[in-house]
């Protein structure tokens, strides 16, 4: 942690990311305090003739009630679209980072200290899921979804929620799988880990009590660069048209902005600068704190 305080690009990085955070935390209050809404716009008394906005971009200036404009065609305010897509993305950052996390590290345990058939099985078990295109499945999955809830229906936003975590899950644990598992192998084999065998202890206990405290940095590494790739990878959903339905997103954003690039770009660059910076701080953060708990490593 010494070394991590030192490292000003760590913490201007985290600085960054803790930025963002509490955007995505505080974001209804944000909003409110700001005055906007948003699902607020009006089409009629918002947007021109021809759908673009009367207030900001392309065709009129910035004002400090609608920050970041108004969306083309049914004047949603921009800047309530970013800060709720900003919280939509770091909540299924999250939550997928802490579960592929924990099916990682409990596979990895299990599958290192295993021996003969069983480490075979998992590892069989691994290198399938990794020769399986996940794009794929979320294609599959998408259409699955939206005949089962609706289209309109009030369930299919929490469904395509939880469907988009379960499968960025699903494939997605299996990098920390098999890290963990060849680092129990290295440790399997140490006095302190036989001692425990000869004296009885349980194998849950072993692998829990005993192995798993001396794999807290490659985990800490593992999610503080999973985080920025499942950040990019809900945006990359979105703006495919087979990721979140019915919720702001940065990616759905950029899904609806790309046809006014020409006419609007800040539509677009919005979103995308929101991405870039979160998903660069976040990998520069991770190298730093990979840097800090890797023994071998000197600045």
């Amino acid at each position: 942690m010494d070394r991590l305080r030192t490292d000003k690009v760590a913490m201007v990085s985290a600085a960054v990311v803790l930025f963002f955070v509490l955007v995505a935390i505080f974001a209804p209050l944000i909003t409110t305090a700001w005055g906007v809404e948003l699902r607020g716009g009006d089409p009629v008394t918002d947007t021109d003739q021809f759908g673009f906005p009367l207030i900001g971009p392309p065709y009129h200036g910035f004002i400090w009630s609608h920050p970041l404009g108004l969306e083309p065609l049914n004047g949603n305010d921009l800047f309530a679209e970013w800060v709720y897509g900003a919280r939509t993305s770091l909540e299924v950052a999250t939550l997928t980072t802490a579960l592929a996390t924990i099916l990682g590290v409990v596979i990895g345990l299990i599958a290192g200290f295993s021996r003969g058939a069983g480490d075979k099985l998992i590892s069989f078990m691994i290198d399938v899921f990794l020769s399986f295109p996940f794009l794929l499945g979320a294609l599959a999955m998408a259409p699955i979804i939206l005949n089962r809830y609706g289209a309109n229906s009030g369930d299919l936003q929490r469904a395509s929620f939880w469907a988009l975590v379960g499968i960025l899950t699903f494939f997605g644990w299996m990098g920390l799988a098999r890290l963990i598992r060849g680092e129990v192998f290295s440790l399997r084999e140490r006095e302190f880990i036989q001692a425990a065998r000869v004296i009885g202890v349980p194998t849950r206990q072993i692998l829990f009590k005993e192995l798993l405290p001396n794999l807290v940095a490659p985990i800490v590494v593992s999610i503080s660069l999973g985080l920025p790739a499942f950040v990019t990878a809900e945006a990359g959903f979105a703006f495919l048209g087979i990721g979140l339905t019915g919720q702001p997103s940065w990616g759905q954003t950029i899904n609806r902005a790309q046809g006014y690039f020409q006419s609007d770009p800040f539509y677009l660059w919005a979103p995308v600068v929101g991405i870039m910076i979160l998903v660069l701080a976040l990998n520069l953060l991770g190298d730093a704190v990979r840097d800090a708990f890797d023994p071998k490593t000197r600045r």
